[in-house]
């Protein structure tokens, strides 16, 4: 495996010159920025700092866990069921399942949990096959309702818990999260969600949603408002801003690309 490493970074590498071996999109993209970020706060001393990204010492993050979804199927073939949702990345106290599922779940003694959704000039997804209402938004906070029943964690008892939309600045100014992201709107699409199974997930409402979705601190956050923090704290961290600015070079919607 050693050995194979080094050809790994060599194929990433050739994605910043003018002959590149592969679509520099797999490399320049809102994943690896995600990971690039995330690895620089979980690096840096904040001196007790408080911040939506921060990885305090005793906390892991992870990119591409797998959140459990209140609405899993309860059966073959069922009409309202849907899969297990998919966190671009999270913060805090949390095991990861072994071998190749990505499976999330807290420890039993977690307080802090954030889950992260990274986006370049892409959208909040609009729902799901079998509800397609029930937006991305209001599904995160939904899962991390059910992620805290699965562990028997009140959210009360969490210092941190939140869900945060990570996008270029210009597409938050454009207000294209605003709907999605409103408490209101979250509380009204969810209420729906738990209606299409009569009063069988009633209590999960009340009990969970209901507390989890009051605690929850939401809302988007700008990159670059990211960059401009970590690169005040460690001068290295402006290598961050080439790179985001690659990212959005090679992400930009057909009609801004450059001829």
């Amino acid at each position: 495996m050693e050995t194979i490493l080094p050809r790994i970074e060599t194929l990433f590498r050739s994605c910043a010159t003018d002959r590149p071996l592969m679509p520099p999109t797999l490399l320049y993209n809102e994943g690896w920025m995600l990971r690039l970020t995330l690895n620089w706060f979980a690096s840096m001393d904040l001196h007790g700092e408080s911040h939506p990204l921060a990885v305090p010492p005793d906390c892991r993050w992870y990119s591409e866990a797998l959140l459990p979804s209140a609405f899993l199927p309860e059966s073959r073939g069922d009409t309202h069921a849907e899969s297990w949702t998919h966190a671009d990345g999270a913060i805090g106290h949390f095991d990861i399942g072994n071998g190749a599922k990505a499976n999330l779940a807290l420890l039993a003694d977690a307080n802090h949990f954030v889950v992260l959704e990274a986006k370049m000039f892409s959208k909040l997804s609009a729902g799901v096959k079998n509800a397609t209402y029930f937006n991305q938004a209001a599904r995160n906070v939904a899962c991390i309702a059910e992620v805290l029943r699965r562990a028997g964690r009140p959210a009360t008892g969490f210092a941190a818990l939140g869900f945060y939309v990570l996008a270029p600045a210009s597409q938050i100014q454009q207000g294209l999260f605003d709907a999605h992201l409103d408490k209101t709107s979250i509380n009204i699409v969810v209420k729906r969600r738990v209606d299409d199974y009569g009063d069988r997930r009633d209590q999960w409402f009340s009990e969970w949603f209901l507390p989890a979705h009051a605690r929850l601190d939401i809302k988007a956050i700008a990159w670059e408002e990211l960059l401009a923090y970590l690169a005040e704290r460690d001068p290295e961290a402006k290598q961050l801003r080439g790179f985001y600015e690659r990212c959005l070079e090679f992400n930009k919607p057909p009609e801004e690309a450059k001829p």
